[in-house]
């Protein structure tokens, strides 16, 4: 092995003995004792045990944060829900549509109507029976025109959610949908009980794998297993806490020493030393996780394509990628499918770095220079303010004068994000094309932070939802690519690896999720620690 961190990953995979991985571990650096240790917890990892309390630090988080999923927008809020209650379907470790709370599904010959079947016996954590008028609330409480909810744009074609049965949820929709299945594992649709009256009770009584005991927004969170949770074999931790640490380096020290067991995003600059500490071990996976710079397109100078152009190739996105990230991660071409994902188009020109193009952009748009404020912080990811420097710092030679103005991490998505005219922006993935452009792009939606309107983009996107014929919908998802990337008022600079460490004893199965970090934020219900070491 040529790092520590690849020996350590493949002990607990099982694919060394005993008495080699302590001798590479030696030679490696690692003290013969905590190799023995290592050596001996990674032959007990084979299933899940019980026990312990797993401790994660999570960034961005806000002393605004509410249960209310109509509002989720931080990490903070994504990770906690899906550890206290579930959606209908959920991607797995495997990196496949699963199933959730509901436990099968099928769609008629259109796609027009999908019948979702609920699992039986279930309940949330007051002892209510989780039914289908659960389901029905959940899902309305997105929905409607005094919504503000972000998941609202994913539920737009609906027409009509209803209980056909205390167990079984019909949902009809305008057009087809092939993706609806999908749709259903966004983290606002999480399932919280009706309260009788067409609303739900979002205070924090789910079905999920842990009850909460304690909720301080901006600060942590805790629960404890659920005793009757109905998945065998899942939520193994007798307690989970989640602590709001924004500071990477506080979380990184924290997973050193020992006060966590688990953190999100680790700094790229300093991964591959933090891999190389004995008694921690790092992680990553290439995901469709993006950096944005959404421009708002109805406000000068941006509503000029000209001008978002110029902005666009005064961008290096290759040294950004090397500078910022380290490598983790990959070239972005302002649109927001990854290489990860389905329909993405791997023939479209990549966009590099081209100072005199963008004077000449500028040119078109009757300008010989150009001054914009740019509003960042590491909110939207670890580097984030690096990274704005450098755009800075590239873009003066196209003639364009960036004013970098650092915000207040408390309250960014709130303050900042579709607020200010030209910002910083964090993406996390999704499984589908139509999800992240249904998000982000579609004209009416709330989350459009470029405030971008397109008439053909949105023409095509409705189309390629009930395209069931796979090559027409491969061509008119890359025709949307092509439209955001050109005429869009996104840059697209990178899509970043997600990269977390963990303590020697916290165990998983070999594959895990890239749809969010630490397992999709699934790590509470899905990992564990090795037996004897809690």
């Amino acid at each position: 092995m040529t790092t520590l961190n690849e020996l350590k990953r493949v002990a607990l995979d099982g694919r060394i003995d005993r008495r080699e991985f302590i001798r590479q571990a030696t030679a490696l650096g690692m003290t013969a004792a905590a190799a023995a240790t290592l050596a001996d917890s990674a032959a007990l990892a084979e299933t899940p045990h019980r026990g312990g309390t797993f401790r994660i630090a999570v960034d961005d988080g806000n002393t605004t944060d509410s249960l209310d999923p109509a509002t989720y927008e931080s990490t903070f809020q994504i990770f906690l829900p899906r550890m206290i209650t579930n959606n209908l379907t959920e991607i797995t470790s495997d990196n496949e549509l699963g199933p959730d709370a509901a436990e099968s599904w099928e769609a008629t010959p259109d796609a027009k109507s999908w019948i979702f079947k609920l699992h039986k016996g279930v309940e949330f954590h007051n002892g209510k029976s989780f039914t289908a008028d659960d389901v029905v609330a959940s899902l309305n409480h997105h929905r409607g025109e005094n919504s503000t909810s972000g998941g609202t744009a994913l539920l737009s074609t609906v027409t009509d959610i209803r209980a056909e049965d205390a167990h079984t949820v019909r949902i009809d929709l305008e057009t087809g949908n092939a993706d609806l299945p999908f749709i259903m594992t966004d983290y606002h649709f999480v399932m919280f009980p009706s309260d009788g009256e067409g609303s739900i009770d979002w205070s924090g009584v789910g079905l999920g794998g842990y009850v909460l005991e304690g909720f301080e927004p901006g600060i942590a969170a805790y629960g404890s297993r659920n005793p009757n949770y109905y998945k065998e074999g899942k939520a193994n931790f007798d307690a989970v806490e989640l602590h709001q640490v924004t500071d990477v380096v506080g979380r990184q020290t924290g997973v050193q020493t020992g006060q966590f067991d688990a953190m999100i995003e680790a700094d790229p600059k300093t991964a591959d030393l933090l891999a190389q500490n004995e008694n921690v071990i790092v992680e990553e996976i290439a995901t469709g996780q993006h950096a944005s710079m959404p421009m708002h397109t109805d406000v000068a100078p941006f509503d000029d394509v000209n001008v978002r152009l110029a902005l666009k190739y005064a961008l290096d996105r290759e040294g950004a990628l090397d500078v910022v990230l380290r490598g983790h991660g990959t070239v972005g071409n302002d649109h927001p499918i990854p290489p990860t994902m389905p329909y993405y188009d791997p023939d479209i020109e990549q966009r590099v770095y081209d100072p005199d193009r963008a004077r000449w952009h500028l040119q078109q748009a009757g300008m010989d220079s150009l001054a914009v404020d740019f509003s960042t912080s590491e909110v939207p990811f670890v580097g984030g303010v690096d990274f704005s420097v450098f755009y800075r710092e590239k873009a003066k030679a196209a003639g364009i004068d960036v004013n970098v103005i650092r915000e207040a991490e408390d309250g960014y998505w709130s303050n900042v994000w579709l607020v200010k005219p030209f910002s910083l922006c964090g993406w996390g993935p999704r499984p589908t094309p139509d999800m992240i452009f249904s998000l982000g792009y579609y004209g009416p939606a709330p989350w459009n932070d470029a405030h971008w309107q397109n008439g053909r983009f949105d023409e095509l996107l409705i189309q390629a939802r009930a395209e069931l014929d796979d090559n027409r919908r491969a061509e008119m998802y890359s025709e949307m690519q092509h439209l955001v990337r050109d005429d869009g008022g996104t840059i697209v600079p990178f899509f970043r690896n997600y990269i977390w460490a963990t303590a020697l004893n916290v165990r998983h199965t070999e594959s895990v999720s890239g749809e969010w970090s630490l397992d999709g934020n699934r790590a509470p219900e899905r990992w564990w620690f090795a037996e004897g070491t809690v």
